[in-house]
Formats: C-alpha cells, sequence, structure tokens
C-alpha cells in the first residue's frame, strides 16, 4: 500500500467509521420530537448526509473528516425534519446554521488550494461565526415577533453584537440581502433562494460564500 492511499481512506471507509457519530446526532435531536417520530427515520437522514460528505471530503485539506462530517449530518437530519413539519420558525432559523456550515465548508473545500492552510481554516472560521452570528439574530427576532411575554434575553452580552449583525446586514447589496433572508429568516434552501432571485444553486451557494466571508471579515477586524 502506498503512503497516499494510506492518507486517503476510502469513501466506503470514511462512511463506516462514523456510524456512532451519526447515530448520536440523530438520538440527541430525537429527544427534542414527539414520540411519533421515528429514530430510524432521522438515523436514514444522517446516513444520506454522511455519504454525502465522505463523497465531497478533501483530506488534503488538514481538517478532520469527523468535523466535517458533523456538519453534514446534523444539516441532512434537521433538512430531512424541515419536510416533516415539526419545528418552529425560531428552531427551524437555527437549523439554517448547519445548512450555512455545509454550503461553506463545500465551497471552501472546492476553491483552489493557493493559500496556505492557516489561512484556510482563518477564513472558513470567520464565515462559519459569520453564519452562527446571523443564524442567531434570525432566530431572536422570529422569537420576538412571536413572544408574549416581555423577557429580557438571557444572552444580553450579544446584543450589541446582534445590533452590529442587524446593520451590516442593512448594508448588504438588494440581491445580497434578499438571499440571506430568504435562508436565514425564511428558512429556504439555498437552492430555492437563488432560484428566487434568478440564479442558479452554484452561484447561490458561491454568492453566499462571499458574503459570509466578507462578514466574517469585517466582525473580526471589529474585534481588534
Amino acid at each position: 500500500m502506498d503512503s497516499k492511499s494510506a492518507k486517503n481512506p476510502s469513501p466506503a471507509e470514511l462512511i463506516q467509521s462514523c456510524q456512532g457519530l451519526v447515530r448520536s446526532i440523530a438520538w440527541k435531536i430525537h429527544q427534542r420530537l414527539p414520540r411519533s417520530v421515528e429514530l430510524d427515520d432521522l438515523i436514514g437522514y444522517g446516513q444520506v448526509g454522511l455519504a454525502e460528505a465522505a463523497r465531497d471530503f478533501d483530506a488534503g485539506r488538514g481538517i478532520q473528516f469527523t468535523t466535517y462530517a458533523y456538519y453534514r449530518v446534523r444539516g441532512a437530519v434537521l433538512d430531512g425534519l424541515s419536510t416533516m413539519s415539526w419545528f418552529s420558525k425560531a428552531d427551524y432559523s437555527r437549523g439554517r446554521y448547519e445548512q450555512a456550515a455545509n454550503s461553506v465548508l463545500d465551497e471552501s473545500s472546492a476553491e483552489p488550494e493557493t493559500s496556505s492552510e492557516l489561512s484556510w481554516f482563518t477564513t472558513t472560521t470567520r464565515s462559519l461565526s459569520a453564519a452562527f452570528l446571523i443564524s442567531d439574530f434570525a432566530s431572536v427576532s422570529l422569537e420576538q415577533q412571536t413572544a408574549d411575554s416581555g423577557s429580557p434575553s438571557m444572552d444580553a452580552d450579544f446584543e450589541d453584537l446582534r445590533k452590529t449583525i442587524g446593520e451590516a446586514l442593512d448594508r448588504l447589496p438588494e440581491q445580497d440581502r434578499g438571499l440571506i433572508e430568504d435562508i436565514y429568516f425564511r428558512g429556504m434552501s439555498i437552492k430555492d433562494a437563488g432560484e428566487r432571485i434568478g440564479i442558479s444553486k452554484a452561484w447561490a451557494s458561491r454568492l453566499h460564500a462571499r458574503i459570509l466571508r466578507n462578514l466574517g471579515f469585517q466582525l473580526s477586524h471589529m474585534a481588534q
């Protein structure tokens, strides 16, 4: 066996190595759902995400497969549940982070290897942070629209950051803002959000990744 094959497990080997991860993610999500939802259904959705992760994984990027697969598996489970309508709007908005993380990892893995591993990791981390903050902002906005009490937020430390995110989204060009609102506030898939503004899924994924990359860069400089 040569060194290359030793360093690059086959998709089948990657899938086999993460069966426990799929079951763990499915079980944790299952605890929040009605008893009528079958755990095996969630595991099935997770297996689809795992297979896609194994197919697309690039070991040359220097990241662990379990880290890459986690977002793909959890996102696939949540996407599967969305068709069953078990989540509230706010819960599903939180689930948009998993979809965003999947897209960011896919796009960053597809980029030409012209930057260093550290640069790739830093840029990807910033993009994922921006996706998380937008998801949080959308969730809070949806909860405020449906709240029947004026209880103070337990995340008071994030209020200034949420305000910054809101202002940054308001400054986006119309097309960019529309894409972000459809994905994070309306719970649309990246494909459907792209079609709504007249672009393909591939271009919508690239546009989404670029928006997150720019926002992540802005936020990192504000924190310095």
